[in-house]
């Protein structure tokens, strides 16, 4: 079963529903070895409120546990930069439309390193930077 990480905006969305559901979204992998971006992560603990911290710092604890927080390295992020020139070129992205995909861009290109499907809201992102780089993705809601 192929790997794969939640993007920020499935666990936006469970930790919204409350109940630890962001710790029972493992459920939606089946099988497949679910890791953690510390993209995402870093992003969940900037919109965390008090609520909300323990579940994400939780979600470290145990994916730290079994090695599998997926961290860019310095050819993702070289490989983003030239992601995001090549997209702002075609869309005519001014400089902040590329810093608001630069996490989305992180994401994809480790993810696609390691040959991990990145499951996401997020359709619109996505896409764009897959016209640029090759890596497995797919939409869902939850």
């Amino acid at each position: 079963m192929q790997p794969a990480l939640f993007d920020s905006s499935i666990y936006i969305s469970a930790l919204r529903r409350g109940n630890n559901a962001a710790l029972a979204l493992r459920r939606l992998t089946a099988d497949a070895p679910l890791w953690l971006s510390a993209v995402v992560l870093e992003e969940l603990y900037a919109g965390a409120g008090d609520r909300d911290r323990q579940v994400v710092e939780r979600l470290e604890r145990d994916f730290d546990g079994v090695k599998r927080i997926l961290v860019p390295n310095l050819s993702d992020w070289t490989q983003a930069g030239r992601v995001l020139a090549r997209l702002a070129a075609k869309y005519h992205h001014e400089q902040i439309g590329q810093g608001r995909l630069t996490n989305d861009a992180l994401i994809a290109m480790s993810a696609g390193r390691l040959g991990v499907k990145v499951i996401t809201a997020n359709q619109r992102d996505f896409s764009r930077l897959a016209e640029f780089r090759a890596f497995q993705w797919q939409v869902t809601a939850i």
